[in-house]
């Protein structure tokens, strides 16, 4: 399973959350270009819907595909992040013709472009900075323009086990401290949008050079 929380961030803003980022992690960045395509159960898998993510990664050339759900109950409603089991494979180019087969269809494909940090502080932490792009055909991916021209998705995930979560997600919320005067960080679908001290923020950090390690 893995931890996940989610925030949005003006895109004139990246600049100074990469330099943060930079500072915070001690670590280069890695370019992302992943092609991911969001699949929806049918009737006949059953009256509970589940979900499918394929994510492949353009700059690799193998495609790797992630499934799961997030973890429910009045406990998980209580948790400051997103618990969601995942099961991870690599998949061979039939494999969304695969998935159609078994009754799901497509309900979404995006292509997100941008940057990731890979550390550990208290947990191995993934922060990846992306905008998001729609193809005006399918999967035509050298075709693909700005949703949100102006707005970035900041996501952040950590591994966890069932029986060390709650050690991660309190790396997670942790670490999202540092990042507080840019952007708030929550579970999916729960975003508060753009954070009000996100320009004073970023501008004393352009000013500074925010880079050492922290």
């Amino acid at each position: 399973m893995e931890c996940v929380v989610q925030g949005i961030i003006e895109t004139q803003h990246v600049e100074a959350l990469e330099v943060l980022l930079q500072g915070l992690s001690g670590v280069p960045k890695e370019r992302v270009r992943v092609h991911e395509l969001c699949l929806k159960s049918g009737p006949n898998l059953g009256v509970v819907p589940s979900e499918v993510r394929l994510l492949c990664d353009l700059a690799q050339p193998t495609p790797s595909w992630h499934v799961g759900g997030a973890m429910r109950g009045a406990g998980a409603e209580q948790i400051s992040v997103l618990v969601r089991t995942i099961v991870e494979s690599k998949a061979s180019k039939n494999v969304l013709q695969y998935f159609y087969t078994l009754g799901y269809k497509l309900d979404h494909e995006l292509l997100k472009i941008g940057f990731a940090f890979h550390f550990h502080r208290g947990a191995q932490i993934t922060v990846t900075v992306t905008s998001a792009n729609k193809m005006p055909r399918l999967h035509a991916t050298d075709e693909a323009v700005p949703v949100t021209p102006g707005i970035q998705l900041v996501e952040i995930t950590a591994p966890a086990a069932a029986d060390n979560y709650n050690d991660v997600v309190s790396a997670v919320t942790a670490f999202c401290e540092y990042l507080a005067p840019l952007l708030h960080l929550s579970k999916p679908g729960h975003s508060t949008g753009i954070v009000a001290t996100a320009g004073a923020a970023a501008a004393s950090l352009m000013s500074s050079g925010g880079g050492k390690t922290l």
